[in-house]
């Protein structure tokens, strides 16, 4: 079977879905991702075909920081939405039995497949049915608190997602000549399969009987990694080290973090493994050695514990070392995550980002690092996460498909 992966977003957008790529493969089936140009090599690095598809994400992050009013923001998302239309067509139409999508361009992904005949399930890494347990990522703060508040703004959630993209549908139906109609919504899409532990946010009772909570898909190491010389001499050279990065926040700010950081450990009194990322951090100290993009699975094992902004795929890599954390949330789903770590007791309470300082960070450190209990209940979810094989229903389900 032809299998179609489409994403879009940041590199914790796409790594996930280079696991799930390799054994979808693996099974026997044909598998590209349509993901941002950028990635090309993330996915062609581990054996997937990548079809491109328009934008630039840490472009669109720098530019929207620098837009001056809102007319200015709504017409870049207008443009990158479009964008991402015309991709995400253009990638259908080379050839797919089968379009597996991400929460983001789920709607496009829906549209596509209805003008091309071809089904369409959902795979996501975030929570996204509205339901009474929890507010979902996104969610605005609300006056209902409890169930009810819980539901209505998990709601509110959705219809922003609904309308981000609702003018993109709308022009991509007409191009495609498909009827007018009422724009998709991720909804619309099923089965979907969500790529996180129950463990860490158990399915809720409310939810759809065709949504179901999978377990992690693990990101693929790319063929032939090898760590850098380096890093493995710094690792060796003292005590395990904390691990410090922000992903793909915070661009453009690298130099006042890179101050920031290298004092927090100097307070903390630790060594520290910092990752660039796209702020740009630099020099952290003696102490500490900063690197690029190293797989986070051969990592984080190797670190006393991880400081970082709460995106989904870091949240889960740390998770799966059994290493507690310090989250630093900035946006997006990441207040939710950096919550659960927290709810869960395998970190402090988190720092946000707007409230970083040096002497929080450091204090942060100290506090997670000198508490027995976030690293017993962290070794105790890393077991319990190592028993699961999150793509599993997934394979079955598509096996399923493919054997009817």
């Amino acid at each position: 079977m032809r299998i179609l992966i489409i994403t879009a977003g940041s590199r914790g957008d796409v790594a996930p879905y280079t696991g799930l790529g390799r054994r979808l493969l693996d099974a026997g089936h044909q598998v590209a991702v349509a993901a941002h140009p950028s990635f090309g090599a993330l996915v062609g690095g581990c054996g997937l075909d990548h079809r491109p598809v328009p934008g630039d994400p840490r472009g669109l992050i720098r530019d929207w920081a620098r837009a001056t009013s809102r007319e200015e923001t709504r017409a870049l998302t207008r443009a990158y939405a479009d964008g991402l239309a015309d991709g995400v067509a253009q990638a259908v139409a080379g050839g797919a039995d089968l379009l597996l999508t991400a929460f983001g361009p789920a709607p496009l992904s829906r549209t596509a497949g209805e003008a091309f005949g071809i089904p369409v399930i959902g795979a996501y890494v975030v929570p996204a049915f509205a339901t009474r347990q929890f507010p979902l990522p996104r969610a605005r703060s609300t006056d209902g608190p409890g169930p009810e508040g819980n539901l209505a703004a998990g709601r509110d959630v959705l219809r922003r997602a609904e309308g981000a993209f609702a003018g993109a549908v709308t022009r991509l139906r007409a191009r495609l000549g498909l009827p007018p109609g009422a724009p998709a919504a991720p909804v619309d899409v099923r089965p979907v399969f969500h790529g996180f532990s129950p463990l860490v946010v158990p399915r809720p009772e409310d939810w759809p009987a065709w949504a179901e909570v999978a377990g992690y898909w693990w990101p693929a190491r790319p063929d032939g990694w090898r760590p850098p010389a380096e890093l493995v001499d710094f690792l060796q050279a003292g005590p395990p080290p904390v691990f410090i990065g922000f992903g793909s926040m915070a661009a453009g700010q690298g130099e006042r973090l890179s101050e920031l950081v290298a004092t927090a450990v100097k307070r903390a009194g630790v060594r520290a493994v910092v990752q660039a990322g796209w702020a740009d951090l630099s020099g952290c100290g003696p102490d500490g050695l900063v690197v690029g993009d190293v797989p986070h699975d051969w990592l984080f094992p190797r670190v006393a514990a991880v400081v970082h902004h709460a995106g989904a795929g870091t949240t889960a890599a740390g998770l799966r070392a059994g290493v507690p954390a310090v989250p630093v949330p900035v946006m997006a789903d990441q207040p939710f995550w950096a919550s659960r770590l927290c709810d869960l007791g395998v970190a402090p309470r988190p720092v946000p980002f707007q409230d970083l300082t040096a002497e929080a960070l450091g204090d942060a450190i100290t506090a997670c690092l000198s508490e027995p209990a976030h690293h017993r209940r962290a070794a105790e979810l890393a077991r319990g996460i190592a028993a699961e094989d999150g793509t599993a229903p997934l394979l079955a389900h598509i096996g399923s498909r493919n054997a009817g």
